[in-house]
Protein backbone atom coordinates (compact mmCIF):
# COMPACT_ATOMS: atom_id res chain seq x y z
CA UNK A 1 0.00 0.00 0.00
CA UNK A 2 1.60 3.60 -1.22
CA UNK A 3 0.79 6.41 1.16
CA UNK A 4 -0.07 9.57 0.20
CA UNK A 5 0.22 12.54 2.86
CA UNK A 6 -1.22 16.25 1.75
CA UNK A 7 0.30 18.57 4.30
CA UNK A 8 1.03 22.45 4.05
CA UNK A 9 1.71 24.60 7.66
CA UNK A 10 -0.61 27.07 6.42
CA UNK A 11 -4.45 26.72 5.60
CA UNK A 12 -6.80 27.13 3.15
CA UNK A 13 -4.69 26.42 -0.24
CA UNK A 14 -6.80 22.92 -0.73
CA UNK A 15 -5.52 20.63 0.79
CA UNK A 16 -9.03 18.51 1.48
CA UNK A 17 -9.94 19.20 -2.12
CA UNK A 18 -6.54 17.57 -3.45
CA UNK A 19 -7.47 14.60 -0.96
CA UNK A 20 -10.39 14.06 -2.59
CA UNK A 21 -9.91 14.21 -5.55
CA UNK A 22 -6.75 12.37 -5.79
CA UNK A 23 -8.02 9.70 -3.81
CA UNK A 24 -11.51 9.42 -5.85
CA UNK A 25 -8.94 9.65 -9.28
CA UNK A 26 -7.51 6.63 -8.03
CA UNK A 27 -10.72 4.90 -7.12
CA UNK A 28 -11.77 5.48 -10.58
CA UNK A 29 -9.06 3.33 -11.32
CA UNK A 30 -10.53 0.45 -9.54
CA UNK A 31 -7.78 1.10 -6.84
CA UNK A 32 -8.80 0.09 -3.64
CA UNK A 33 -8.09 3.58 -1.70
CA UNK A 34 -8.61 4.70 2.17
CA UNK A 35 -8.62 8.28 3.34
CA UNK A 36 -7.38 9.30 6.58
CA UNK A 37 -8.58 12.37 8.10
CA UNK A 38 -5.83 13.74 11.16
CA UNK A 39 -7.18 17.31 11.11
CA UNK A 40 -9.61 18.28 13.70
CA UNK A 41 -11.43 20.36 11.85
CA UNK A 42 -12.78 17.30 10.56
CA UNK A 43 -13.13 19.11 6.42
CA UNK A 44 -12.69 16.05 4.56
CA UNK A 45 -14.83 13.52 7.23
CA UNK A 46 -17.24 16.45 6.45
CA UNK A 47 -17.16 16.45 2.42
CA UNK A 48 -17.65 12.68 2.62
CA UNK A 49 -20.68 13.43 4.91
CA UNK A 50 -19.12 12.24 8.68
CA UNK A 51 -19.71 14.41 11.40
CA UNK A 52 -16.62 15.39 13.30
CA UNK A 53 -18.51 16.11 16.50
CA UNK A 54 -20.33 12.95 17.16
CA UNK A 55 -18.99 10.32 15.24
CA UNK A 56 -17.80 7.30 18.03
CA UNK A 57 -14.93 5.46 16.05
CA UNK A 58 -12.42 7.56 14.10
CA UNK A 59 -8.82 8.74 13.88
CA UNK A 60 -9.02 9.51 17.56
CA UNK A 61 -9.39 6.17 18.60
CA UNK A 62 -6.57 4.75 16.54
CA UNK A 63 -4.44 7.28 19.41
CA UNK A 64 -6.52 6.56 22.35
CA UNK A 65 -6.61 2.68 22.14
CA UNK A 66 -3.41 2.28 20.19
CA UNK A 67 -1.77 -0.34 22.61
CA UNK A 68 -4.97 -2.80 20.87
CA UNK A 69 -3.55 -2.03 17.16
CA UNK A 70 -4.66 -5.26 15.03
CA UNK A 71 -6.35 -5.64 11.78
CA UNK A 72 -9.13 -6.09 13.26
CA UNK A 73 -9.22 -3.16 15.24
CA UNK A 74 -8.22 -1.00 12.52
CA UNK A 75 -10.96 -1.77 10.64
CA UNK A 76 -13.05 -0.87 12.99
CA UNK A 77 -12.87 2.51 12.63
CA UNK A 78 -12.93 2.61 8.74
CA UNK A 79 -16.39 3.99 7.65
CA UNK A 80 -17.50 3.50 3.79
CA UNK A 81 -17.99 6.71 1.54
CA UNK A 82 -20.83 5.85 -0.34
CA UNK A 83 -18.37 5.80 -3.46
CA UNK A 84 -16.75 2.37 -5.01
CA UNK A 85 -13.23 1.68 -3.88
CA UNK A 86 -13.41 4.19 -1.52
CA UNK A 87 -13.44 4.61 2.49
CA UNK A 88 -12.37 6.98 5.40
CA UNK A 89 -11.30 6.87 8.38
CA UNK A 90 -12.78 10.43 9.62
CA UNK A 91 -11.20 12.59 12.11
CA UNK A 92 -13.02 13.44 15.41
CA UNK A 93 -12.54 16.97 16.93
CA UNK A 94 -11.38 15.28 19.68
CA UNK A 95 -8.06 14.95 18.04
CA UNK A 96 -7.28 18.75 19.12
CA UNK A 97 -6.73 17.80 22.54
CA UNK A 98 -3.80 15.08 21.37
CA UNK A 99 -1.03 17.89 22.18
CA UNK A 100 -2.35 18.27 25.73
CA UNK A 101 -2.09 14.52 25.90
CA UNK A 102 1.11 14.05 24.20
CA UNK A 103 3.19 15.39 27.07
CA UNK A 104 5.23 12.60 28.94
CA UNK A 105 3.73 9.88 26.26
CA UNK A 106 5.95 7.80 24.21
CA UNK A 107 5.08 6.44 21.08
CA UNK A 108 2.50 8.94 19.87
CA UNK A 109 4.15 9.69 16.71
CA UNK A 110 3.80 6.50 14.51
CA UNK A 111 0.51 5.40 15.63
CA UNK A 112 -0.76 6.10 12.20
CA UNK A 113 2.12 4.30 10.49
CA UNK A 114 1.42 1.47 12.86
CA UNK A 115 -2.39 1.32 11.80
CA UNK A 116 -1.90 1.15 8.10
CA UNK A 117 1.06 -1.26 8.49
CA UNK A 118 -2.34 -3.52 10.27
CA UNK A 119 -4.09 -2.71 6.67
CA UNK A 120 -1.61 -4.01 4.37
CA UNK A 121 -2.89 -5.76 1.45
CA UNK A 122 -6.25 -4.30 2.11
CA UNK A 123 -5.69 -1.01 0.01
CA UNK A 124 -3.47 -0.23 -2.84
CA UNK A 125 -3.57 3.45 -1.51
CA UNK A 126 -3.79 5.83 1.67
CA UNK A 127 -4.38 9.37 1.25
CA UNK A 128 -3.74 11.40 4.57
CA UNK A 129 -5.24 14.93 5.40
CA UNK A 130 -3.59 16.80 7.99
CA UNK A 131 -3.73 20.45 9.83
CA UNK A 132 -2.05 23.14 9.43
CA UNK A 133 0.48 23.21 11.84
CA UNK A 134 2.88 21.14 12.70
CA UNK A 135 2.51 18.86 15.70
CA UNK A 136 1.72 15.17 16.76
CA UNK A 137 -0.80 14.62 14.07
CA UNK A 138 1.43 16.01 11.49
CA UNK A 139 4.05 14.38 12.65
CA UNK A 140 2.28 11.22 12.32
CA UNK A 141 1.17 11.78 8.69
CA UNK A 142 4.94 12.20 7.46
CA UNK A 143 6.15 9.41 9.33
CA UNK A 144 3.32 7.52 7.82
CA UNK A 145 3.72 8.42 3.66
CA UNK A 146 5.81 7.24 1.10
CA UNK A 147 4.94 11.20 -0.83
CA UNK A 148 4.19 14.30 0.51
CA UNK A 149 1.86 16.22 -1.84
CA UNK A 150 2.03 19.71 -0.19
CA UNK A 151 -0.66 21.79 -2.10
CA UNK A 152 0.67 25.75 -2.38
CA UNK A 153 -1.78 28.76 -2.70
CA UNK A 154 -0.39 30.84 -5.87
CA UNK A 155 -0.08 33.95 -3.99
CA UNK A 156 2.86 35.98 -2.27
CA UNK A 157 1.72 34.78 1.93
CA UNK A 158 1.43 31.29 0.86
CA UNK A 159 5.23 31.24 0.17
CA UNK A 160 6.03 32.44 3.64
CA UNK A 161 4.08 28.64 4.45
CA UNK A 162 5.71 26.43 1.57
CA UNK A 163 9.18 27.92 3.41
CA UNK A 164 8.41 26.73 6.84
CA UNK A 165 6.91 23.71 5.47
CA UNK A 166 10.23 22.23 3.55
CA UNK A 167 12.15 23.49 6.72
CA UNK A 168 10.35 21.22 8.27
CA UNK A 169 11.30 18.29 6.55
CA UNK A 170 14.80 19.17 6.78
CA UNK A 171 14.64 18.90 10.70
CA UNK A 172 13.05 15.53 10.33
CA UNK A 173 15.21 14.43 8.07
CA UNK A 174 18.32 15.34 10.61
CA UNK A 175 16.29 14.10 13.56
CA UNK A 176 15.08 10.64 12.12
CA UNK A 177 17.45 9.76 9.26
CA UNK A 178 14.67 9.54 6.69
CA UNK A 179 13.90 12.05 3.53
CA UNK A 180 10.60 12.19 2.74
CA UNK A 181 10.11 12.95 -0.55
CA UNK A 182 7.59 15.73 -1.09
CA UNK A 183 5.93 16.92 -4.28
CA UNK A 184 4.87 20.91 -4.53
CA UNK A 185 1.40 21.59 -5.87
CA UNK A 186 1.00 24.93 -6.87
CA UNK A 187 -3.50 25.48 -6.64
CA UNK A 188 -5.89 28.25 -6.49
CA UNK A 189 -4.44 29.24 -9.59
CA UNK A 190 -5.71 32.56 -11.45
CA UNK A 191 -4.15 33.70 -14.45
CA UNK A 192 -6.35 37.21 -14.52
CA UNK A 193 -4.35 38.53 -11.86
CA UNK A 194 -0.51 39.15 -11.10
CA UNK A 195 -0.29 37.95 -8.13
CA UNK A 196 -0.63 34.57 -8.89
CA UNK A 197 1.13 34.92 -12.21
CA UNK A 198 4.09 35.74 -10.27
CA UNK A 199 3.94 33.50 -7.41
CA UNK A 200 3.58 30.78 -9.86
CA UNK A 201 7.10 31.79 -11.21
CA UNK A 202 8.58 32.01 -7.89
CA UNK A 203 7.59 28.59 -7.05
CA UNK A 204 8.70 27.10 -9.87
CA UNK A 205 12.06 28.93 -9.35
CA UNK A 206 12.74 28.12 -5.77
CA UNK A 207 11.96 25.07 -6.35
CA UNK A 208 12.25 23.65 -10.02
CA UNK A 209 12.97 19.55 -9.00
CA UNK A 210 9.67 19.40 -6.89
CA UNK A 211 7.92 21.35 -8.61
CA UNK A 212 4.77 19.68 -10.75
CA UNK A 213 4.50 21.60 -13.79
CA UNK A 214 0.90 22.25 -13.78
CA UNK A 215 -1.33 23.89 -11.50
CA UNK A 216 -4.33 23.72 -10.19
CA UNK A 217 -7.02 26.42 -11.25
CA UNK A 218 -9.59 28.17 -9.18
CA UNK A 219 -12.84 26.52 -9.72
CA UNK A 220 -15.96 26.97 -8.45
CA UNK A 221 -16.90 23.33 -9.38
CA UNK A 222 -14.72 22.12 -6.35
CA UNK A 223 -16.90 24.01 -4.02
CA UNK A 224 -20.23 23.11 -5.92
CA UNK A 225 -18.95 18.83 -5.46
CA UNK A 226 -17.81 19.63 -1.93
CA UNK A 227 -21.44 21.01 -0.92
CA UNK A 228 -22.79 18.03 -2.68
CA UNK A 229 -20.86 15.76 -0.76
CA UNK A 230 -19.23 14.02 -4.39
CA UNK A 231 -15.52 13.71 -5.70
CA UNK A 232 -14.85 16.40 -8.06
CA UNK A 233 -14.50 14.19 -10.90
CA UNK A 234 -17.95 12.28 -10.62
CA UNK A 235 -19.41 15.81 -10.26
CA UNK A 236 -18.22 17.68 -12.72
CA UNK A 237 -15.82 15.42 -15.04
CA UNK A 238 -14.74 18.17 -17.83
CA UNK A 239 -14.14 20.90 -15.31
CA UNK A 240 -10.90 22.46 -16.05
CA UNK A 241 -9.89 21.59 -12.09
CA UNK A 242 -10.55 17.98 -12.69
CA UNK A 243 -8.82 17.94 -15.97
CA UNK A 244 -5.79 19.13 -14.07
CA UNK A 245 -6.30 16.91 -11.04
CA UNK A 246 -6.35 13.93 -13.56
CA UNK A 247 -3.00 15.55 -14.91
CA UNK A 248 -1.34 15.42 -11.23
CA UNK A 249 -2.48 12.27 -10.37
CA UNK A 250 -0.73 10.99 -13.92
CA UNK A 251 2.15 12.58 -12.83
CA UNK A 252 2.32 11.60 -9.43
CA UNK A 253 1.48 7.64 -10.76
CA UNK A 254 4.49 8.07 -13.10
CA UNK A 255 6.84 9.07 -10.52
CA UNK A 256 5.55 5.70 -8.76
CA UNK A 257 6.19 3.35 -11.94
CA UNK A 258 2.92 3.16 -12.25
CA UNK A 259 1.78 4.47 -15.67
CA UNK A 260 3.81 5.73 -18.86
CA UNK A 261 3.71 9.99 -18.38
CA UNK A 262 1.48 10.93 -20.70
CA UNK A 263 -0.83 14.05 -20.68
CA UNK A 264 0.43 14.47 -16.96
CA UNK A 265 1.50 18.22 -16.95
CA UNK A 266 -2.19 19.89 -17.85
CA UNK A 267 -2.67 23.67 -16.82
CA UNK A 268 0.64 24.69 -17.97
CA UNK A 269 -0.77 27.65 -20.06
Amino acid sequence: MKVWTVANQKGGVGKTTTSAALAGLAAEQGQRVLLLDLDPHGSLSSYFRQDPDTIERSAFTLFMERKQLSPRFVRSVIHFTGFDHLDIIPAATALATLERRAVGQDGLGLVVKQSLAQLEGQYDLAVIDTPPLLGVLMINALAACDSLIIPVQTEFLALKGLERMVNTLKMMARSSQREVSYHIVPAMFDRRTQASVTTLRSIRHDYPLQTWPGKIPIDTKFRDASKAGVPPHLYEPQSRGVEAYRSLFKWLSHLEGKQPLKNAVGGLS
